[in-house]
């Protein structure tokens, strides 16, 4: 009979698969050992594994970049970085090795532009799609860097108000995007995104505004559904409605020139995950040149702001199972040495779902249990896998050691959604952050980004 947890890993999911092998009882994550990353830095603790997005970024571009070239699509593919999904500085450190542009959400990711320029990271000729509904601070900030001579800053008018503001301090020419308002999927709570400006104010506020205006030139139109590119009905309606419209607008407005398709590739968040992204690149890219073509109009150069898909299977959390409780016939806790709604907020938050596993003990019976966090708050808690709807552990043999467990592809939104370095649930530690590399001989190396947030500095940012 086949009860090992290896077995039914291995019953379950394609396994092996690429980044997780098991060797001698125990995950390597990247061909990493993670039991001598825990006995280096002990648990709870982050990781982020920074090959992983060079890696992501060099993908898409080869993707994008093949589909273009078997349908002979003429325009040209720009690779953004979204990075409200991580703003770390490692990230952007690693994601600028791979001749990417930026695309900003806040005022405040023009100080990281800025601090980027000053540290010779990048230069004034990199796009940065600047997006988001706007306050005084942000358009103030992309007024600067337009008058400070970045010859590709593109602010993307999410309504129609936006532009007076560009129009009253700039007096030179400059370029500006305009987001459309996509409907929402037909399960959602709204109808149409609170985000963009409505398809029947579009083409009178282009004739009427940025036609007339002196300096402001229309170069890009951005088109972006909630869901993400996924391949159903509802995607392709959207995206088709999206090209009709750059269509038309380009028939009056010559100068936009290229169509931004937003964020949303996914990534694997289970070990069962079936994404044909070669296939979804060749049907956009075919989709856009046919719909072109029809309107006797040039295709247009395509911008993508790939956020999670960037950065998201970089990251992994691990933890130890402190303690285990059985608490009635059925159910048994395996207590972990943190907490979900403070490291894994998607988890509690929204539903999230990451690849979780064993990292040691893999040769032990496997056992249904439930995860549970060191907060108070009855939440805190993971109890089920999206493709088995309930989590099996190893059996814990105390004489063996501590069961200890990961969630991987965690690397993105987790740290900015959980409030990081501040004041976390119950006062919870914000675990330790490890970097990964590989060094010119293909080893791999790790330090120590932030240690185990105190006691000190949580009690300074009370007051104490």
């Amino acid at each position: 009979m086949k009860n090992k947890y290896v077995d039914l890993i291995k019953q379950t999911f394609e396994f092996p698969q690429d980044g997780f092998q098991v060797v001698d009882d125990q995950l390597h994550w990247n061909d990493i050992p993670l039991l001598d990353i825990i006995a280096q830095y002990g648990t709870p603790l982050k990781l982020s594994y920074l090959p992983k997005i060079s890696s992501q970024i060099q993908r898409a571009k080869r993707i994008f970049n093949v589909a273009m070239a078997r349908a002979d699509y003429k325009g040209n593919y720009t690779y953004c970085y979204c990075t409200k999904s991580s703003h770390f500085s490692f990230v952007l450190d690693e994601a600028l090795k791979n001749e990417i542009h930026i695309e900003t959400s806040s005022g405040f990711d023009i100080n990281i532009i800025r601090a980027l320029i000053d540290e010779g990271k990048v230069n004034k000729d990199v796009f940065i799609l600047c997006n988001g509904f706007k306050k005084e601070t942000y358009t103030q900030g992309i007024i600067d860097l337009i008058n400070d001579d970045f010859t590709n800053v593109i602010p993307i008018l999410d309504n129609m108000n936006e532009l007076s503001a560009y129009e009253a301090e700039l007096k030179k020419p400059y370029k500006v995007g305009l987001r459309i308002a996509a409907d929402e999927e037909p399960n959602f709570e709204f109808y149409t995104s609170r985000l963009g400006i409505r398809y029947k104010d579009i083409v009178p506020f282009v004739k009427d505004k940025i036609l007339k205006s002196p300096n402001a030139e229309l170069k890009l139109l951005h088109f972006f559904i909630n869901n993400g590119i996924k391949d159903n009905a509802y995607y392709w309606s959207e995206l088709s409605k999206g090209i009709d419209m750059y269509c038309h607008l380009k028939q009056i407005c010559p100068s936009l020139d290229s169509l931004d398709i937003g964020g949303g590739w996914p990534i694997r968040t289970n070990l069962n995950f079936d994404y044909d992204y070669d296939y979804m690149a060749d049907e956009i890219i075919n989709i856009i040149k046919t719909t072109c073509e029809k309107n006797g109009v040039k295709e247009p150069n395509i911008f993508t702001e790939f956020g999670s898909f960037t950065v998201g299977e970089s990251g992994a959390i691990l933890f130890s199972v402190i303690d285990q409780k059985t608490q009635n016939d059925k159910e048994t806790w395996n207590m972990i040495d943190s907490s979900f709604i403070t490291t894994l907020p998607d988890t509690w938050g929204i539903n999230q779902k990451f690849i979780l596993l064993a990292i040691n003990h893999w040769d032990n019976e496997y056992q249904r249990v439930n995860l549970g966090g060191l907060t108070c708050d009855s939440e805190d808690y993971y109890s089920f896998e999206s493709q088995t709807n309930r989590v099996f552990m190893p059996r814990i043999n105390p004489a063996e050691g501590p069961l200890y467990l990961g969630f991987f592809h965690t690397g993105a939104y987790q740290e900015s959604l959980g409030g990081y370095g501040g004041i976390q649930h119950c006062l919870l530690p914000a675990p330790k952050h490890v970097l990964i590399d590989r060094n010119a001989e293909g080893e791999y190396t790790t330090r120590l980004f932030a240690k185990e947030q105190s006691a000190k500095s949580m009690l300074k940012i009370l007051g104490y």
